[in-house]
């Protein structure tokens, strides 16, 4: 229900992914050669956190909206393990750094990293080339991309973006959006009452 990178771009939410070539390949399509390069060049530039900070898909995030979404994150962060912190020390120690470089030093695996992502520890923060296939994407300290200023009751906040975006949505929409329980995005969405918020249209849910 979220406004995507490749909507943006393309002007639809129906996706095409490639188009066939007069000699029998596939190539990207333009619109998906751009989403492909902007998702990696817009947090290299630091014009969008990027990165499994929501759920299992990569979620690009407005800069002035990272206090709040690392704020909202802090229960997470609070759960993380010795191991988890461990990673994070890693980054801290030598730098962004890729998962196959993380594997090398200190035996951390992707679901370590997108972990630390949920948690709003680490983000993306750029891409490194690899010897053969794919380049692969480092990831890095939020803090010390961001330095991000703590912020008090951050989910009423990012309950209205999400609002705002996109339009007629429940409290399950809400939580879905963001990764949270339906009740933590019911208790956002009270205060947003639509004959104030000149625009928005809340349902309840059941």
């Amino acid at each position: 229900m979220l406004p995507s990178l490749w909507e943006a771009v393309a002007g639809t939410r129906e996706v095409t992914w490639g188009e066939r070539r007069a000699d029998g390949t596939h190539a990207f399509t333009p619109s998906m050669t751009r989403c492909w390069q902007w998702k990696d060049e817009l947090p290299s530039k630091r014009l969008a956190l990027v990165g499994k900070h929501f759920g299992p898909r990569a979620s690009l995030v407005a800069p002035r909206l990272v206090p709040h979404v690392v704020a909202a994150a802090a229960e997470r962060r609070a759960a993380l393990t010795e191991f988890d912190l461990h990673v994070a020390e890693a980054v801290r120690e030598h730098g962004a750094s890729t998962v196959p470089q993380l594997r090398a030093l200190c035996g951390a695996e992707k679901k370590h990293v997108d972990r630390l992502q949920r948690a709003l520890v680490l983000t993306n923060s750029h891409l490194v080339a690899q010897p053969t296939g794919w380049d692969a994407v480092a990831v890095d300290l939020v803090e010390r991309l961001y330095d991000p200023p703590p912020v008090d009751d951050p989910d009423p906040v990012l309950a209205r973006v999400v609002v705002a975006a996109s339009g007629e949505l429940s409290a399950a929409d809400v939580a879905g959006a963001l990764g949270w329980r339906i009740r933590r995005a019911r208790e956002a969405l009270q205060g947003l009452d639509e004959r104030v918020e000149a625009g928005l249209t809340l349902y309840s849910s059941s």
